[in-house]
């Protein structure tokens, strides 16, 4: 029964895929098809890194409702945008060279979570503390990022708003296939560990009483997390509910926690809205809303809902 459903999703998301690269073909077909593959490429990228390291977050924190937003990194993300459009102006900051841009981005939020990985690495901090280093961190960067946005003239503020949500219209070819390669690279690491991320998932002590060196597993999922969430936003932008989204939708359609299925389910899902919703949202509505908006909002409503059917239990 399992199988069914991870096929009938399969079949789904790659319905969502001829739809993206086939509605609306007018015109030079070769160059468009290009311009499309990039575009999917970079979709295909974050829904999976995303979707993958939601559930991997999920599994070692052991709460269906985190997302590894709350690490920090996506503010610590906007902080840095914030500061650069505000020491460089908007000429200034759209000068700056992307790659070079995308790297530093890269390096920024994975030393963040190294900072917060480290003490629960010398297994000298818990889980619990590790998390409201995160929350602490996150609060101080968006408060810096409001103090900054403050003092920003109207254009240069605009250029920050921009880049506030996910952009999946401004694409550089090298960086996409940079980002597939960890992206994917970190995909078959997760398919590997898999049968351990299902004792991982049973709790810190019954992991540790079947054998699993839980505060170095946990540390080192952790950081395939921050690498995960570092390369997609800086490729895109922030994404904070996406990943809780797809996640919530494939633990429920698949009915399971393991991670056989729900790695791939999790993906698959992260392809079907982020590669369907992109082809609603240029050929049915024409282009009329920004996508990232619209993920945030429904993620947020999955928040909301996931709270509200938890304190019923």
């Amino acid at each position: 029964m399992l199988d069914r459903r991870l096929l009938f999703l399969a079949a789904i998301a790659l319905a969502a895929v001829i739809a993206f690269m086939t509605l609306g073909l007018r015109g030079n077909v070769a160059f468009i098809l290009q311009l499309r593959g990039l575009k999917l490429l970079a979709l295909v990228q974050v829904a999976v890194s995303i979707a993958i390291s939601t559930v991997l977050f999920q599994t070692v924190t052991a709460n269906r409702i985190l997302t590894p937003s709350i690490m920090g990194l996506d503010a610590l993300y906007l902080f840095g945008q914030t500061a650069l459009v505000f020491l460089l102006g908007g000429f200034g900051y759209a000068s700056l060279n992307t790659g070079v841009k995308f790297g530093v981005e890269v390096l920024l939020m994975v030393a963040l979570a190294m900072v917060l990985l480290w003490p629960l690495l010398r297994n000298r901090m818990d889980m619990n503390l590790m998390l409201l280093m995160g929350v602490t961190l996150g609060l101080l960067f968006r408060s810096l990022s409001a103090l900054l946005s403050r003092l920003l003239d109207p254009n240069a503020f605009a250029i920050v708003q921009t880049v506030s949500f996910a952009n999946f219209n401004t694409l550089r070819a090298d960086l996409t296939v940079l980002g597939t390669i960890v992206t994917f690279g970190a995909a078959l690491l997760c398919w590997r560990a898999r049968h351990v991320l299902d004792v991982i998932g049973l709790g810190r002590e019954t992991a540790i009483g079947l054998g699993v060196n839980w505060t170095k597993a946990a540390a080192g999922l952790l950081m395939l997390v921050a690498v995960l969430v570092a390369v997609s936003t800086a490729l895109v932008g922030p994404v904070a509910f996406f990943g809780l989204l797809v996640a919530a939708l494939a633990e429920r359609l698949m009915g399971t926690q393991r991670h056989a299925t729900l790695l791939p389910a999790a993906a698959l899902m992260g392809i079907v809205v982020l590669v369907g919703g992109q082809t609603v949202s240029q050929h049915g509505l024409g282009g009329a809303s920004t996508l990232g908006v619209v993920i945030e909002f429904a993620g947020g409503l999955a928040f909301l809902l996931l709270l509200i059917l938890g304190s019923r239990k």
